[in-house]
Parts: structure tokens; sequence; C-alpha cells
């Protein structure tokens, strides 16, 4: 049995079926998903479609929330105003979809948004979106969750999590950079590689990691053309 966890997709399906058509995959593999699949890339209805799809190919699958995935929640329930993107990635998520407006999102979509935890724990790994405020105690920690979903730094204390390392996404991080992080065991680890970000050609990248062997597989963004700024 392997272990895999990816985060950040937005939208990017033929980015993340390719990559997971590099993997070893078998039934009873375990898939994590660290959030993010909606938002800033083409296609996000399909993503969610082939997330809701894969346990029935016998692979056990988590999905956990993020930020992004959240922010169309909120906006399908009329919890925000329209700030929630740019107009232009507004458009292109609502277009995914087939509707033009967040509250027009169907049941199906809503449901297995409302379904999805903000953290996780396997042996050896915690699992969250972004990370903790490790400054709380630990109890308050584990409840925060906007910190879950949007914290951008963090001073990691491993005694929180009873020794287990902290596997995350939410800050595009160079493919490189990730590389050179992992070479040192490090007891946190951001997977973002900012797969959405097609013209950097530093990020552009979706990130799968072997959480018993440390291996990292990359692949490189294959979508068709869609607008999205430069990062």
């Amino acid at each position: 049995m392997a272990r895999y966890a990816l985060t950040d997709i937005h939208g990017c399906l033929l980015t993340l079926r390719a990559l997971l058509a590099r993997l070893p995959l078998r039934p009873a593999d375990e898939l994590y998903f660290l959030g993010d699949y909606v938002n800033k890339g083409p296609d996000s209805r399909g993503v969610l479609d082939y997330l809701m799809a894969l346990p029935g190919q016998g692979y056990r699958v988590v999905c956990l929330r993020g930020n992004h995935d959240q922010a169309l929640l909120d906006a399908a329930e009329g919890r925000t105003d329209q700030d929630w993107l740019s107009t232009t990635e507004r458009a292109l998520t609502l277009r995914s979809f087939g509707i033009t407006s967040p509250q027009d999102l169907p049941l199906p979509y809503l449901r297995w948004l409302r379904d999805l935890p903000f953290q996780f724990d396997i042996a050896g790994w915690t699992l969250v979106h972004a990370g903790y405020d490790f400054s709380q105690p630990t109890a308050a920690m584990r409840r925060d969750w906007r910190t879950m979903l949007n914290t951008k730094a963090f001073v990691l204390d491993a005694a929180r999590l009873q020794g287990r390392r902290l596997v995350h996404g939410h800050v595009p991080t160079p493919q490189a950079e990730l590389q050179r992080h992992l070479g040192h065991t490090p007891g946190a680890v951001c997977l973002d590689t900012g797969c959405v970000y097609r013209h950097n050609p530093e990020l552009r990248h979706l990130a799968a990691f072997n959480l018993d062997t440390h291996e990292l597989t990359l692949q490189p963004n294959i979508e068709p053309d869609y607008p999205i700024m430069k990062r």
C-alpha cells in the first residue's frame, strides 16, 4: 500500500490526471488531497468531479478543505460579497460549472464542500491545508480553522503534533526549493509547487509526495491557455 499527498490543484484537471497516471497506483492505495481544488485555473468543476469519482476506483481518498474551497462555499451560501476572486478568475470558475452566480452551485458540490475536513492525522503525519498557530494551546490550535486555511508562516512545534511531521500546501514554492528542502528530512513539508501559475517556470508544477518513501513526482502544467496573473 502506498500513501500520496497532493495539494493546490486549482482547476488544473488535465495536469492532475497526468500526474496520477504517472504514479504506480494500485487499488487500496491512499490519496490525500490538501485543499484548493477550485478557482484560478480552467476547470474547477472537472477537478471536483474527478475527485468525487476516485473512491469508486478502489482508492482510499481523503480531501481536506483549502481557503479557495471555503471561499467558493461561502460565496455559494451568500456569506461573502463578490470580491472572492478577480472578475476574470471568478468568471472562469463559474463558467466551469455552467452558472453565472455562485449561489447557483449545484447541490452535490455544495454538499461535498461542506463535508471537507480541515485536518487529518495518519501514521507519521498531520495533514492540513496551510498550517497552524503553534503559539496557541494544542486544543485551541487544532480548532483554529481560519489559521489552518490561511496561514503563510509558522514555527513548527512537533511536540504539539505528538511527534508527527506536517505536510501542507497554500504557499507556492519553487520546485527546486522543495526538492532541496526534502533533502534535509524537514519536520514540515509544503507541497504547493504553484501548478496554476503557468507563466512562471519556477512554479507551474503539480507535486505528488510519497509519504513513506519521500519520493516526489512533479508534473508540469499541461492545461490549455487560460487567463491567470503572473506570480
